[in-house]
């Protein structure tokens, strides 16, 4: 059994009533579980595959999920980048090896599987991309329709692509991406449409998985997650999943939550630095890390408590740094993720260059978006093919053989 509770005044909702925010005092909701008459055994959980599903008891979905088989993502140890920082046990979890191409579809199968299961015909979301592309993904599979609103011209081309290939009715406002949520927000309550931003507490009921995930692949708890922040949403449902372990027993303790923004989008860092009871939103956010340029982090509640109860971190990297650690995660580690995606990793760097992290932590990074969803700005980064005659000498010569 299960229900809605406010993390703020701890307002209970019963878990069938499609709400958002807490009518009492308007701050955001959680699945809270009985956990006292759950009986887990990790036996059961390592019997079945590793994915979103093979921890269906502390999930909310009780019909016949809308499942692509996401999850069960890689966890790569980080050798050669790993020993450039003098850190011997640097991890990456890549979610950009779901079936859309990021972390977003742990959310979706539970989201629309809920949606479903409420009994609402069609789905909505405001995005930044990866959003969008999963939504349209899982709307598609579960037979419904799906609407997403983009910020004009600040979406990486190949998440529109994806949006606009599963079917979603694809909408760009004027305007930036906490405009569109806004907007979505008003759409969904006043025509009963389902909204899969983060504010639903369903969905990020999926993502704590990668927290579950990682400890399985490491076989022991690490000391410190880190994970890009935008919205804020999955550093806060990593955090939540956690929480559910150790109040199961199935862990001893918490990893440091330690979350990564772009400098020209860190909200949540200023909070953090500064000690602020909450962020000041950033008008006009900006980074080449299109997917966490967010000025008004709606999980930002969350993500401060996840940060600060667990001793953790917050830090910002430049582009610069960003797409640095994009390129020597491709050209050291062969391992392709888009911008926002290298942040996580990019921060750890500047974290052990500032001292503030033990070099003989285990450290898990969740890098969270496939390269190919930003193929323009790989390209950007990237000399052009060299174009030859057909013939050897001109193949030798170009190789300066």
């Amino acid at each position: 059994m299960y229900r809605l509770v406010c993390v703020s005044c701890g307002a209970e909702y019963p878990p069938d009533e499609i709400i958002y925010h807490c009518r009492k005092c308007g701050h955001l909701l959680a699945v809270q579980y009985d956990l006292t008459d759950l009986e887990i055994d990790p036996a059961v959980w390592r019997s079945r595959p590793l994915s979103v599903w093979r921890y269906k008891e502390l999930l909310p979905v009780t019909i016949p999920p809308v499942t692509l088989a996401e999850g069960g993502t890689p966890l790569y140890h980080l050798e050669r980048l790993g020993k450039s920082m003098g850190l011997r046990h640097l991890y990456a979890k890549h979610e950009g090896m779901n079936p859309s191409g990021s972390f977003k579809d742990r959310g979706m199968t539970v989201g629309v599987s809920m949606a479903l299961q409420l009994r609402r015909t069609s789905v909505a979301c405001a995005s930044t991309g990866n959003t969008s592309a999963s939504l349209a993904v899982y709307g598609a599979k579960a037979g419904i329709p799906a609407v997403v609103l983009l910020p004009a011209g600040k979406v990486a081309l190949g998440k529109v692509a994806q949006a606009l290939m599963h079917g979603a009715k694809v909408i760009s406002i004027r305007g930036n991406f906490d405009r569109a949520l806004e907007m979505v927000h008003d759409l969904c309550i006043s025509h009963g449409l389902y909204l899969l931003n983060s504010v639903n507490p369903y969905r990020l009921e999926g993502q704590k998985t990668i927290g579950f995930e990682a400890i399985d692949q490491l076989g022991c708890v690490p000391d410190r997650f880190v994970l890009p922040v935008g919205n804020a949403g999955n550093i806060s449902a990593v955090h939540k999943g956690l929480i559910e372990l150790v109040a199961l027993g199935l862990i001893d303790r918490y990893p440091m939550m330690t979350g990564i923004q772009a400098a020209g989008s860190a909200p949540v860092v200023r909070a953090i630095e500064e000690n602020l009871p909450e962020v000041i939103p950033e008008p006009h956010p900006d980074t080449v890390a299109t997917a966490i340029r967010i000025g008004a982090p709606v999980n930002a509640e969350k993500a401060l408590t996840a940060i600060r109860k667990t001793g953790g971190l917050a830090a910002s990297v430049t582009d610069e740094e960003i797409l640095k650690m994009q390129r020597d995660l491709a050209r050291i580690e062969g391992i392709g993720v888009e911008p926002a995606s290298a942040a996580s990793v990019a921060g750890v760097r500047k974290l052990v260059t500032e001292g503030r992290i033990d070099r003989d932590e285990k450290i898990v990074c969740v890098v969270t978006g496939h390269l190919l969803k930003d193929p323009e700005t790989v390209i950007r980064q990237c000399e052009p093919p060299i174009e030859i005659d057909a013939d050897l000498p001109s193949l030798l010569s170009a190789l300066h053989l």
